[in-house]
């Protein structure tokens, strides 16, 4: 098989250095497409990719092309891009905000399919979600999810409804835990710690906590009162969000996300 990555941004060049190893390729490298001279010259000294230059000569021959620009340069890249292609080859957006219909009205083929992935795929424990066009078939989608799972896990929703929703989980959610990290390495600085020290706390803290709940079926809800007892020190943190309303500006955070995604889609 081989597969095509148009742009060696960071979402880009990750999911190529996870799927370089994927025996899906077989014998054939990873092809890798980007417009920056420097980025170009990198590449072609890391050895483990096919590096263009030149959508001709790698486009065409692609039987998977991963599409991982910002969206904003889709249009200019789709001109490019539509007079080479065929309707058997499978196009897989990593882009926020474009829609299926926009990518195959644009590209004029029918199999496209829109993922929404994540920043810690870069240390392969991503998680991106996926939806396809009714002309993708089963063995193509197979195909596309085990090249996906090469930097983390992914998961299949139905609709591109999910797709927007989990922009505001997944996609943007880990800014949302760097915000929490960053609001308790500030807390402990001011109480006299150490930079280096802070951030031992917080992020041993933040790993331990999530290998407890991975490691058991408890909710959250019963790990917090687990830790907080009546009267004690964590209890009074867990109050004082309580009454800052903390635990309903997050969900509020992650459905403005959402409805960021679908006006972006709209948009298009």
């Amino acid at each position: 098989m081989k597969v095509l990555v148009i742009g060696a941004g960071n979402m880009g060049l990750t999911y190529s250095e996870g799927m370089a190893s994927s025996p899906l390729l077989s014998k054939h490298k990873l092809k890798i497409y980007d417009t920056d001279p420097k980025k170009i010259t990198t590449l072609r000294e890391d050895g483990r990719f096919d590096v263009y230059d030149n959508l001709d000569d790698c486009l065409p021959k692609a039987d998977i092309v991963f599409v991982a620009v910002k969206p904003y340069h889709s249009d200019g890249l789709f001109e490019q891009m539509k007079p080479m292609l065929n309707k058997e080859q499978v196009i897989v957006s990593l882009m926020a905000g474009v829609t299926i219909e926009t990518i195959q009205g644009k590209l004029e083929v029918p199999k496209v399919i829109r993922t929404m992935p994540n920043l810690p795929a870069q240390v392969g424990k991503g998680v991106t979600s996926y939806t396809e066009s009714e002309s993708v078939s089963k063995i193509e989608l197979i195909m596309v999810r085990n090249l996906l799972d090469t930097t983390g896990t992914s998961i299949h929703v139905s609709t591109e409804k999910f797709i927007d929703a989990s922009t505001g989980i997944s996609g943007s959610g880990p800014a949302y835990v760097f915000y929490f990290m960053q609001s308790m390495l500030e807390a402990a600085q001011k109480m006299g710690f150490s930079d280096y020290d802070s951030r031992v706390l917080v992020t041993n803290t933040f790993e331990g906590a999530i290998e407890l709940f991975n490691q058991s079926d408890i909710s959250p809800q019963t790990w917090i009162s687990r830790v907080a007892s009546k009267g004690g020190t964590t209890q009074a943190a867990i109050d004082s969000m309580e009454d800052n309303n903390v635990k309903q500006l997050i969900q509020e955070g992650a459905y403005a996300a959402f409805d960021r995604a679908v006006e972006l889609g709209k948009a298009k």
